[in-house]
């Protein structure tokens, strides 16, 4: 009795030692979590950490854009007229909408050259069925979006599934889609569209009433105040890290007065315009798919490594598919917008510097070549990047030929910037 009582006394005693510390050891805590209980010190210290490790964020764009505006502000005055921002806010929106679509292969780690002319052959599309064959205009203007969803299709196909790399499978559709737009617009070669067809006002439809931009902005600030709750509290009942209130709180305020100096800047003009809008709600749109979705995560995982996502049961030829896809949607849906703001369907629709543009958009926006890192809203800051620079460039009567070479030096030093942020996280073990 003796014996067994002296043995469960040391199986107790061994239990409580392997569930105890051993001496000197340093008990696993989440860094976050220090970092709020530190308060303002931590936030600081957390910030030098991220550049150290080359964790930069939207931040290069942003002091990007903050550089631009001053630059070109200090030249000119005009360019930070009420008139004049308004005016880039539905400038940058065709090309924002097709860089979007970009964003989503760049995700992936792959890239695709043909968005400039799918996105021609979408509005040659529209212009033929509408203006020249009497089409119902929505029922050419879904034909003309499902169009680019089917072309992407086809790359996704013969990259997925055949195995043709995506530079060579878009770069091959760049030069076929083209030509498809050249026998779709036919021997006039350009099709004009009237100022009252639907591309055409969603494209110049401006709500001139005030109510309407500050209540768009309330909007927005509300979802995004709604959502860091119900995000935080989701956290907490699964037990992980989530943000205080007090960090949402201001967070709120960040967004709440950037929205709200948008909102009177766009109203000291004409008001709020019909397409700046509907690209605000579709990145909204597709930020949700990528950050909260299964189907979301499952595009950074096959981005960050193919390998792993195979054996976590990841089906990577779908995900491939519907990302070129999407980016042909998109692009379809940008070609619609940029043929609103001509009013017409050309040979030169979707050529020119565009494909640079969006590519460059995405870029600078921050969304890495590499693949698995980025976000949709990079597409609104990269578009804001190039059209500041080509608004600020046009006000000082700057020659095309040197807007090409600082617009390439732009998207150079944002590619730099990219390579060396993950050179800096490889180095720290965060890549």
């Amino acid at each position: 009795m003796k014996r067994d009582r002296l043995s469960k006394d040391a199986g107790g005693a061994a239990d409580r030692a392997s569930q105890e510390p051993a001496p000197g050891a340093v008990p696993a805590v989440d860094t976050r979590l220090l970092v709020r209980e530190e308060g303002v010190r931590g936030y600081v210290g957390e910030f030098r950490r991220k550049l150290r490790s080359g964790e930069l964020g939207s931040l290069p764009v942003v002091l990007a854009v903050i550089i631009i505006w001053t630059v070109f502000g200090s030249l000119d005055s005009t360019f930070l007229s009420a008139q004049n921002l308004s005016d880039l806010s539905q400038q940058i929106v065709g090309t924002g909408m097709i860089a979007v679509g970009i964003v989503f292969v760049l995700l992936l780690g792959e890239i695709d050259l043909s968005v400039g002319s799918v996105s021609g052959l979408c509005a040659a599309i529209f212009a033929v069925l509408n203006v020249l064959n009497g089409v119902n205009e929505w029922l050419a203007l879904l034909v003309a979006v499902a169009g680019g969803a089917v072309v992407g299709l086809i790359h996704g196909f013969f990259f997925a599934k055949v195995g043709v790399p995506a530079f060579v499978v878009t770069l091959a559709g760049n030069l076929a889609w083209n030509g498809l737009m050249l026998q779709v617009l036919g021997t006039s070669g350009t099709v004009n569209i009237p100022a009252e067809s639907i591309v055409a006002e969603l494209y110049s439809t401006v709500f001139h009433s005030p109510v309407a931009a500050y209540a768009a902005a309330a909007v927005g600030v509300g979802l995004f105040l709604a959502a860091s709750l119900l995000d935080a509290r989701r956290r907490r009942a699964a037990g992980v890290p989530s943000r205080p209130v007090a960090e949402i709180v201001l967070r709120t305020l960040v967004v709440a007065a950037l929205a709200f100096v948008t909102a009177y800047i766009l109203n000291r003009y004409q008001g709020l315009p019909l397409a700046l809008l509907i690209f605000l709600v579709l990145l909204v749109a597709l930020d949700f798919v990528l950050r909260r979705t299964t189907y979301g995560r499952r595009i950074f995982a096959v981005g960050g490594n193919i390998e792993g996502a195979r054996r976590a049961g990841i089906s990577v030829p779908f995900v491939r598919m519907t990302v070129f896809s999407i980016a042909g949607t998109m692009a379809a849906t940008g070609g619609l917008f940029l043929a609103g703001q001509i009013q017409s369907a050309s040979q030169t629709s979707g050529g020119g510097n565009l494909l640079m543009n969006v590519i460059a958009a995405a870029v600078i926006g921050g969304t890495s070549l590499f693949g698995g890192r980025g976000s949709v809203w990079s597409a609104l800051l990269g578009a804001l990047v190039i059209g500041s620079i080509q608004s600020g460039m046009n006000i000082m009567g700057v020659s095309n030929a040197v807007q090409f070479m600082i617009t390439g030096s732009v998207l150079l030093a944002a590619v730099v910037v990219d390579s060396l942020s993950r050179r800096s996280q490889k180095a720290a073990g965060r890549a």
